[in-house]
Parts: C-alpha cells; sequence; structure tokens
C-alpha cells in the first residue's frame, strides 16, 4: 500500500516542485478559465477603465493612458509570441535546449526583421521633427538593432553548439 502511495505521489507532483514557468501556466490557465465568470469579466474590466482608459475633459486619451497600452501591449506580444514558441519547445526539448533555440530564432528573426528594414528605410516626406537627418542617420537606430542582435544570434549558436559537444544534458 505505501509503495502505491509513493509511486502515485510521484505522477503527481514532482520531486523539484513547481518551477516558475509551470506556475505562470497555472496562473495563466486559471485566469483564461475566470473570465467566462460575469463577475470576475466587470472586475477585469472596470481595472482596465480605471488604468487604461483614462480621459480628459474633451474626452480625448490622456498620455499615461496612452503609454500604458503601449507598455501592456508590448509585454503581451512578446509573452504571446516569443513565450508559446518556449512552451512548446519546452514540452519536448526540455528548459535548458528550449531557451537556447528559442533565443536562437528569437535574435534570428530580429538580425533579418532589422537587415529589411536598414535596406528599405522608410521613403517619402519626412516628419517635421526630423529635420536635417540624411538617408544614413535615419537608418542608425536599425544598424545598430542588425548588429546587437546578430551579436546574440552568433552569441546562441555558440551556445548550441557547446550543448551539443556536451552531450545535451538536461
Amino acid at each position: 500500500m505505501s509503495r502505491l502511495r509513493t509511486m502515485t505521489r510521484k505522477l503527481v507532483e514532482d520531486e523539484r516542485g513547481m518551477n516558475g514557468l509551470e506556475r505562470f501556466g497555472l496562473f495563466a490557465a486559471i485566469l483564461g478559465v475566470a473570465v467566462f465568470i460575469p463577475a470576475v469579466r466587470s472586475l477585469l474590466g472596470e481595472l482596465f477603465d480605471a488604468t487604461l482608459g483614462q480621459v480628459d475633459d474633451e474626452g480625448q486619451l490622456t498620455g499615461a493612458a496612452i503609454a500604458m497600452r503601449g507598455i501592456l501591449i508590448t509585454i503581451v506580444s512578446i509573452v504571446a509570441f516569443i513565450g508559446t514558441g518556449f512552451l512548446l519547445l519546452y514540452t519536448d526539448l526540455g528548459t535548458r535546449l528550449a531557451f537556447l533555440v528559442t533565443g536562437a530564432a528569437t535574435f534570428g528573426w530580429m538580425v533579418i526583421g532589422s537587415l529589411l528594414f536598414v535596406v528599405y528605410a522608410p521613403r517619402g516626406l519626412a516628419p517635421a521633427n526630423l529635420t536635417g537627418l540624411n538617408a544614413f542617420q535615419i537608418r542608425i537606430p536599425s544598424i545598430a538593432l542588425t548588429l546587437a542582435s546578430l551579436i546574440l544570434f552568433l552569441m546562441f549558436l555558440v551556445a548550441l553548439d557547446r550543448y551539443e559537444k556536451e552531450g545535451g544534458q538536461y
């Protein structure tokens, strides 16, 4: 009987306990189910209006509300796009290898995207606040992003190579 309990306990909970990613996933799943409850949905709506729906006397969104929406959209998009890929890889490859593959893929994609911006930077009339910038000066931030992404991409490739040479231990 005690042997059955031990086997059941090992199946139910891992000996290491839940890590941060598993806790976050559990919280997200609970929140995803909870939004179907009308009281929870109205509470989240009121919270959204209180923080991100602030308007001034003219009915326009305030600068703080616009900034908070931008920050929230950035965080959610990073979690949604990069986090989903990491989560899928984590289930098949393990934590370390999934992190390395996700990092290499993310920074490889950033190299390609920023390089395309360097080559095909916006053309046409320059905004009034950018008067005096020539075609090269407009491309400086995207060139810097390309170089930084390329360095990080190569670092992840080197780490993947070392991981493979070590025998791929989790």
